[in-house]
C-alpha cells in the first residue's frame, strides 16, 4: 500500500459520525488538488474488516458513487443512515449540513 493511501485513509480516519467528505476534499486536503479520482480508488482499497470509514466518503455532489464497492450495495447507504444522515436517490438530503472539509477542520 503506498503512501498516498494511508495518508488518505488517515484523513477518512478523522471524519465525525454523522459527517462526510468528498474525494476532492480529501486530495485537496492532502495538497494533492485535482486527484479525486486517486482518492476514490484508495476508498476502493481500503481493507476488509478495517475500521476506515470509506462509507463517509461520497462524490461532490454528495452521492454515493462508491455504493457498489460494497458488499451489498446498500450497506453504505445503511451505514450513513445509521449515523443519523438522510439519502434520497443515493445522493444526501442534507449535504451542505453534513459536509466536513478536512482544510478548515483540521487546520484551525
Amino acid at each position: 500500500m503506498s503512501d498516498f493511501f494511508n495518508d488518505i485513509y488517515d484523513v477518512v480516519l478523522l471524519i465525525p459520525s454523522g459527517k462526510v467528505t468528498s474525494y476532492g476534499a480529501i486530495a485537496n486536503y492532502l495538497g494533492t488538488k485535482g486527484s479525486a479520482r486517486i482518492v476514490g480508488w484508495a476508498m476502493n482499497q481500503v481493507p476488509k474488516n478495517s475500521n476506515i470509514p470509506a462509507h463517509r466518503v461520497v462524490n461532490r455532489n454528495g452521492c454515493l458513487t462508491g455504493r457498489h464497492h460494497f458488499n451489498p450495495p446498500e450497506k453504505m447507504q445503511q451505514l450513513l443512515e445509521n449515523e443519523g444522515i438522510k439519502i434520497s436517490n443515493h445522493c444526501i438530503e442534507n449535504f451542505k449540513t453534513c459536509f466536513w472539509d478536512p482544510s478548515i477542520e483540521l487546520n484551525l
